[in-house]
């Protein structure tokens, strides 16, 4: 159905019938999560980028994933500066928290590299 056209009284968007059932489950709008991977290079830096990816949203923390301890740290170190940038380029507040979890699947972007949960 195209959005042009109006739809019958009482009848929803799936989009929007997904967009209720993920609030009620804590998730953040997908758009949210969509914005904030596509600026993640200008948030972090193209290093950091290389070795992280952000992949996912819930009940305010952003779930990010690093390729070695040692990434993992330098993002925790940067957790504050993080969140105060991305609310900046995406517009609004992203999360209050960083949850930083190791991928063992190499940097992110090589081939066997799991796609981001949104």
């Amino acid at each position: 159905m195209s959005p042009d056209r109006d739809l019958p009284e009482g009848v929803r968007p799936v989009s929007d019938a997904l967009g209720v059932i993920g609030r009620d489950l804590g998730l953040a709008n997908p758009s949210l999560l969509a914005r904030l991977h596509a600026a993640w290079p200008e948030l972090v830096g193209p290093a950091l980028a290389t070795h992280t990816e952000p992949r996912s949203l819930r009940d305010g923390v952003l779930t990010v994933a690093v390729d070695a301890p040692g990434w993992a740290t330098q993002l925790r170190y940067l957790e504050a500066e993080l969140l105060r940038r991305a609310a900046e380029v995406v517009g609004e507040p992203v999360a209050n928290a960083v949850r930083v979890t190791q991928s063992g699947q190499g940097p992110p972007g090589l081939p066997g590299k799991r796609a981001p949960v949104w």
